[in-house]
């Protein structure tokens, strides 16, 4: 970790603290990280979306289910994935959400981003 905290840690180190936080499993489908499923760092709230490479918003996930999510919405693929019989950690997505809503309350900015988590949030919550 640096002097300016967790997100501006390099992503290696953001992908350990987020590993460390989460466990080493796979946020959506629940398997287990190893050498032949390694961990990636995932946004919550996709880049395209407005989305910051901040460690509030990077959950582990594995490369099948970053490759596969895209930039659809959190409880959307998270409906996916319990459609598809994973087990999906819904509450560490969130409680990435929630941090990332009170990181970005702190530091402001990110327009775009704060929209998508509380809509995500309020869909998420019902």
């Amino acid at each position: 970790m640096t002097p300016a905290g967790p997100r501006r840690a390099p992503r290696a180190e953001r992908l350990r603290l987020a590993v460390e936080r989460d466990g080493a499993r796979c946020v959506w489908c629940g398997r287990g990280f190893g050498p032949l499923a390694p961990p990636t760092r995932e946004h919550v709230v996709p880049r395209a979306k407005g989305g910051p490479s901040w460690l509030e918003n990077e959950v582990p996930a594995c490369r099948r289910c970053n490759a596969e999510r895209g930039h659809r919405g959190v409880v959307e693929w998270l409906e996916e994935c319990t459609r598809r019989g994973w087990e999906p950690d819904s509450a560490a997505v969130e409680r990435s959400l929630d941090a990332l809503a009170a990181a970005i309350a702190e530091r402001g900015g990110q327009r775009r981003a704060r929209a998508y988590v509380a809509a995500q949030l309020r869909r998420l919550r019902r």
